[in-house]
């Protein structure tokens, strides 16, 4: 397969269908009804597909269905397939949550939460040693945005960004997107940019993108955040409408019951550094809106832009 010949789409049809074959080896063929599950890449595809698998099978299980994983190459594929209806269930972050909603008929019905806590904050960050100290100080610097539709890895700091004087626009060196944030992370660390865009669960620097990317101690004391968001609400989970809500219910069930089992919080964990989930509704994600907002992005263009 010509990977680096693909374009989107093409990647994103062809982790599909990997998925897919792994998910139905060494298991025989069912006629009944999938639940189809969509997953947003926080990290590379191979690794969220990896870290999903878990929670697949405890799905499988706890419901006695087929259930079909699908991870995108980016955050609009997932969008994307919400709004074509072609899948039931998603974990969306708190920005594709309200592009999503916007272009798609879907509920949220839980948030995620770490330590308790059902938010969490954008940081940005530099090298130790690069003498940037402030927002203000990343004018005419290099600067590294996670995927275009990412909270923490551009929405936000744009936001940030604009109500500290400073245009990405105009007042950057150079702008690259990363496409995740661990390589964010790692074009900070290793001086491919002055600074880059990422997450933190609490604004300590503790419990953080660099954190948790950078096994290596003395790697994670070479990065330094020099601003935080306010909280921003959390991930989530989402179900289309017309979704059977008894079946709803049950999966509802299941990622409380994961919440408190020790073992399924691991799962998670894994798979999007939380701990468990709360029940959500759709109003709380308008600090989310209107950061959109203020940061000049209009939604219907920003998910038209990122399709091929």
């Amino acid at each position: 397969m010509y990977w680096a010949g693909m374009n989107a789409s093409q990647r994103c049809i062809a982790v599909v269908l990997l998925l897919l074959s792994l998910a139905a080896c060494g298991k025989p063929r069912s006629t009944g009804p999938a639940l189809r599950v969509g997953f947003v890449p926080s990290e590379n595809v191979q690794q969220v597909a990896q870290n999903a698998q878990p929670i697949v099978e405890i799905l499988h299980k706890k419901l006695g269905m087929e259930v079909e994983p699908f991870v995108a190459v980016d955050y609009t594929g997932v969008i994307e397939a919400l709004r074509a209806k072609k899948l039931d269930i998603a974990f969306l972050t708190p920005a594709s949550y309200v592009l999503a909603k916007n272009e798609a008929d879907i509920q949220v019905v839980l948030k995620s939460h770490r330590k308790g806590l059902a938010s969490y904050y954008a940081a940005i960050i530099t090298r130790a040693d690069s003498g940037i100290n402030s927002i203000k100080d990343l004018r005419n610097k290099t600067f590294a945005f996670g995927d275009p539709l990412s909270t923490t890895g551009h929405i936000i700091p744009k936001k940030m960004f604009l109500e500290n004087g400073i245009d990405p626009n105009k007042d950057f060196k150079n702008v690259l997107y990363s496409g995740g944030h661990d390589a964010t992370v790692l074009a900070v660390l290793n001086r491919k940019v002055d600074a880059g865009a990422t997450f933190a669960n609490f604004p300590d620097g503790k419990d953080a993108a660099w954190v948790q990317y950078l096994k290596n101690p003395e790697e994670q004391k070479q990065i330094r955040a020099i601003a935080y968001s306010d909280a921003i609400p959390a991930d989530n989970l989402v179900f289309r409408a017309g979704l059977d809500p008894a079946l709803g219910k049950k999966i509802q069930e299941i990622f409380l019951e994961l919440s408190r089992d020790p073992a399924g919080q691991k799962m998670l964990r894994d798979l999007y550094q939380i701990d468990g989930f709360v029940p959500a509704t759709d109003q709380d994600y308008e600090s989310v809106r209107e950061a959109f907002k203020i940061a000049g992005i209009n939604l219907r263009e920003a998910l038209t832009k990122k399709r091929p």
